[in-house]
């Protein structure tokens, strides 16, 4: 932790310094021609015609191909200058931007006000909910306003593992049969704005007050206020257990989409010559008052829930495993990536800080056009993984039961087909949040190097999202299993080794969980 906190705080300075470099240059030149709004489609460009250089472009894409990218999207001038998917994951389908979804959120609450139906930021949350009896109500709570929901600063009483630690409270959201009263009977920490806590219980907590003010869930508000005059006509949004909108999470949108989001703040929050914010509400992201306290970075902020990075020259909305819409106001640019792992947004932002070279045109440069094309043309391909050699114990194990005891995995039970001409896995798993009712999957394992896509999940929170498996011996009595969601922004490998009619299964999900469970064969 403390290395990768140094890498963090080194990367920062540096960037710092970049950023500032080029703030007093070219870059920071005022964009005076009207702006190219991409409402029925995006307009495309090379990056030289941008002012952008397609070698820097190319070198991001190969970071990404390295550092588990699933899409990465740069627009400048209103133009996309590049766009890379990465295999087994395709741009036409909505990708799970996980915490993006509070900006998203924090959107819709600029709407309201801006509509009028929200009086004023400073309106106390609880008068929303005069109507529930809510525990644990002090001077401190009753004091919560919405701009403290929205810059983070409520002080409730939450773990969400910012910087280390669990993330209990948001599994006991999750687990509660009322998402609402549970974040507002939670006691106090501190005193509302006096200090930042990241807490998905406070975007929550808006999604119901949208309700409230409009008598529509916040996806509905949405669809109606902020999609469709963006021409965004794809998505899909969780719901609580009451049917409101999950406002911390599970919001999946095309990364192209992604990227008008952060085009309307580029643009002050002005859509095809109207406004669907407030005047200066996406200006405040220039100028955030609210410190993370962020051990990597002094200099981060955050405001109305984007995360805003050194100086305000560039913010973000930000999501689990790398999920992020930057908005780089100097520049005029709005890049976009989805990942299934985390990887820090300072190589995005350095990235892109490498690759403008000016505000006007650049000479066309035919090499690194070629290094670009050729960077996303291999970005689309998924490469083989090396295949072991198969031994002579996988006839044997072929079409086994194995059961498991209660386990931290929630598995009953693996079957696995390897010798069948179609190989394929057979799993059976307790439901999301039952310690009875089951679910079943039969799902195609590529034994290739190459995924095998198979069905949508049946529960838990990624249900409905499509898996991708692949699988290979690494010696003579173990086998490693590939579990990829690939629009969900998650990979699972499931390690087995076996010993007679034993299986040993040790599970890992690349953020340093690891579980193990021991089972056998049975009926």
């Amino acid at each position: 932790m403390q290395a990768k906190t140094l890498f963090h705080l080194s990367l920062a300075l540096g960037l710092w310094v970049l950023m500032t470099s080029l703030g007093n240059g070219t870059a920071q030149a005022q964009h005076a021609a009207q702006p190219v709004w991409p409402t029925k489609e995006w307009l495309t460009s090379t990056p030289e015609e941008q002012g952008m250089d397609s070698s820097e472009l190319a070198t991001l894409v190969d970071f990404g191909g390295s550092h588990s990218f699933d899409s990465l999207l740069v627009v400048r001038h209103g133009r996309i200058v590049t766009e890379a998917t990465y295999a087994p994951y395709t741009a036409d389908t909505p990708h799970d931007i996980h915490s993006c979804t509070k900006a998203i959120i924090g959107t819709l609450v600029g709407m309201i006000y801006k509509d009028g139906q929200l009086d004023r930021l400073d309106h106390p949350a609880l008068d929303f909910f005069t109507d529930r009896h809510i525990a644990n109500v002090d001077d401190r709570k009753k004091a919560i306003t919405v701009q403290n929901l929205l810059d983070m600063t409520s002080g409730f009483d939450w773990d969400e593992g910012f910087e280390g630690g669990t993330e209990q409270s948001v599994a006991d959201l999750q687990r509660s049969p009322n998402w609402t009263q549970f974040i507002l009977d939670r006691p106090m920490a501190r005193p509302p704005g006096e200090s930042f806590y990241y807490n998905s219980g406070n975007p929550h907590v808006l999604s119901a007050i949208i309700t409230r003010l409009t008598g529509k869930t916040a996806e509905d508000y949405a669809k109606e206020k902020l999609f469709v005059p963006l021409g965004i006509a794809t998505w899909r949004w969780g719901r609580d257990p009451q049917g409101l909108t999950i406002g911390g999470s599970t919001l999946a949108l095309l990364p192209r989409d992604m990227a008008k989001i952060g085009y309307l703040y580029l643009h002050h929050g002005e859509w095809e010559g109207r406004q669907l914010l407030p005047p200066g509400w996406a200006d405040v992201l220039r100028h955030p008052t609210v410190n993370m306290h962020a051990s990597y970075d002094p200099n981060q902020r955050y405001s109305n829930l984007f995360w805003v990075f050194p100086g305000g020259r560039v913010f973000m909305a930000n999501g689990w495993h790398g999920q992020n819409i930057a908005v780089f106001p100097d520049l005029d640019v709005v890049a976009v990536v989805t990942a299934h792992k985390y990887v820090s947004q300072f190589a995005l932002i350095e990235g892109i800080y490498a690759a403008v070279k000016s505000d006007s045109a650049l000479s066309p440069n035919a090499n690194a056009a070629e290094l670009l094309t050729i960077a996303i043309k291999d970005a689309s391909v998924e490469k083989p993984a090396v295949v072991g050699p198969t031994p002579v114990i996988a006839s044997s194990i072929s079409g086994k039961t194995y059961k498991f005891p209660d386990n931290a995995l929630k598995l009953r039970s693996l079957s696995l087909f390897l010798t069948d001409p179609h190989p394929h896995v057979e799993f059976e798993t307790y439901a999301h949040d039952s310690a009875t009712s089951s679910v079943k999957y039969d799902e195609p394992i590529g034994l290739d190097g190459l995924y095998r896509r198979g069905s949508p999940l049946k529960s838990g929170p990624a249900a409905g999202y499509i898996t991708a498996t692949k699988g290979t011996w690494l010696n003579g009595q173990r086998f490693v299993v590939d579990l990829r969601v690939p629009a969900f922004g998650v990979q699972r490998k499931y390690l087995l080794s076996f010993s007679g009619e034993k299986l040993h299964l040790r599970f890992e999900d690349g953020d340093g969980r690891v579980v193990s469970v021991d089972g056998e064969q049975g009926d």
